[in-house]
């Protein structure tokens, strides 16, 4: 598997309105779509992806379905047309894709969510937890309520809430995977807010394996360092010097994450629980 690495250094000067698109990116990132190849490792399974429209999710899911999977999708109403994307590459794969568009930060959305993702691939062994919104601002005095409640309705009440309602659905052998950050152990200034639900996800994911583990399920965390995605022009006042300070001197493609995901959905991570496992391009995660 081949990466272009090169191109996502030093990246050009760029900004887009939130949520961000895909194909506004320059250049554009590598989700997997030529440069991954399956092994059936997720042969049959079926999974729900949040934030399955563009960046780590959209990786995600079209890793998921090159290894076997149907997967489900949820987006944001008005990421549809990166969403229809995803859908493409999914049932290129040969797989089913099921596209839920909804906004995540209620209760009663995630019930939703979750009984139509079941509904219509007939159960589910993996949920992914990858939707998030982050916005960057100089200082506390800047994060108004409104963002506030966002960042965390959005990264933590919509875990909290979805997995809950999905539990019921899972059984032996399922597994549940949480997309935390570096930002939960070495937080930027910058994103004061959404570093502090990335380490409450952490904990959320030791907790919970605790509690889920007679059950047989498993919950782990795949934490990022910087990966370029729509999520960066869309919330970071400059972009150019984006991942550099990495140790391995550029910020990571989404394909490159997913890997971590497809490990831990897989069988292949039969005794791996209560795990945070960074991808990060060299900075370590505890």
């Amino acid at each position: 598997m081949r990466f272009d690495t090169e191109s996502i250094k030093n990246l050009p000067e760029q900004t887009q309105e939130w949520p961000g698109r895909t194909d506004d990116l320059q250049p554009l990132p590598d989700h997997g779509e030529t440069s991954y190849t399956g092994r059936g490792r997720l042969e049959g399974k079926r999974a729900l992806v949040t934030g399955g429209d563009s960046g780590i999710g959209r990786a995600t899911a079209i890793a998921f379905a090159k290894e076997g999977a149907d997967v489900a999708i949820a987006y944001l109403p008005q990421e549809q047309d990166d969403a229809e994307e995803t859908r493409t590459h999914i049932e290129a794969a040969g797989r089913r894709a099921v596209l839920i568009a909804t906004d995540q930060r209620t209760e009663q959305a995630n019930i939703e969510l979750a009984q139509q993702a079941v509904d219509a691939l007939g159960g589910l062994d993996i949920l992914v937890n990858n939707a998030g919104y982050q916005m960057a601002q100089e200082s506390l005095s800047d994060i108004t309520d409104e963002q506030l409640r966002q960042t965390f309705e959005t990264n933590i009440f919509a875990m909290f809430n979805l997995t809950k309602a999905v539990l019921p659905h899972l059984g032996e052998g399922a597994s549940i995977i949480n997309c935390s950050s570096i930002q939960a152990v070495d937080p930027s200034d910058t994103l004061l807010d959404y570093a502090s639900t990335k380490a409450a996800i952490n904990n959320f994911t030791v907790n919970l394996a605790t509690q889920v583990g007679e059950r047989g399920i498993r919950v782990n965390a795949v934490a990022p360092g910087p990966i370029w995605t729509p999520l960066q022009p869309a919330t970071k006042p400059s972009v150019k010097d984006f991942g550099m300070n990495a140790p391995l001197g550029r910020p990571g493609q989404p394909i490159e994450v997913a890997t971590a995901f497809v490990y831990l959905a897989s069988d292949e991570a039969s005794y791996v629980s209560g795990t945070v496992l960074g991808v990060t391009g060299g900075k370590p995660v505890f």
